[in-house]
């Protein structure tokens, strides 16, 4: 699994059907959480995913220094399913997305990424629409934004 974190002031998400947009999630003071999940992906990368995503210290203490984690800054969570984290541009200029989980796979680790969120931070996290044609408005505060992922963590 990949996620793209970004630490937000606000954020929004709308799903787009037919030129009409629908709001599906919005946050205040948070993070927007884009995910990905990969080909071989479990839910082991899924826990250890959310696991680092709740423990990181990347909102200002009073000392203005990243050291608070999301849970001590009460800060909310948006999340939003996103395949093209795996996009590959090897060959060509138009990206593969074979590392890619299909849906199959995808869906029910989104879900389990999803309740294990809730789990750990006692918020059901905000969200887009697996799958869907997404309109993402964020205001990143810092800008802070993290790369993680389950396979390469070293990242």
């Amino acid at each position: 699994m990949r996620a793209v974190i970004q630490r937000v002031s606000e954020a929004s998400v709308d799903v787009v059907e037919n030129g009409a947009a629908r709001r599906t999630g919005s946050i205040g003071a948070g993070l927007v959480v884009l995910l990905a999940v990969e080909n071989g992906d479990s839910a082991a990368d899924a826990q250890w995913l959310v696991q680092k995503i709740v423990s990181m210290r990347i909102f200002e203490d009073e000392n203005g220094k990243m050291n608070l984690p999301l849970d001590l800054k009460s800060g909310e969570i948006l999340l939003v399913s996103q395949f093209t984290l795996f996009g590959n541009m090897k060959k060509g200029n138009r990206p593969s997305f074979n590392r890619s989980a299909p849906p199959e796979v995808s869906i029910p680790l989104y879900e389990e990424f999803s309740r294990l969120l809730e789990q750990s931070t006692g918020k059901f996290p905000q969200r887009g629409e697996f799958g869907a044609m997404m309109n993402l408005h964020l205001v990143n505060d810092g800008p802070v934004t993290i790369i993680l992922d389950s396979k390469n963590r070293e990242l």
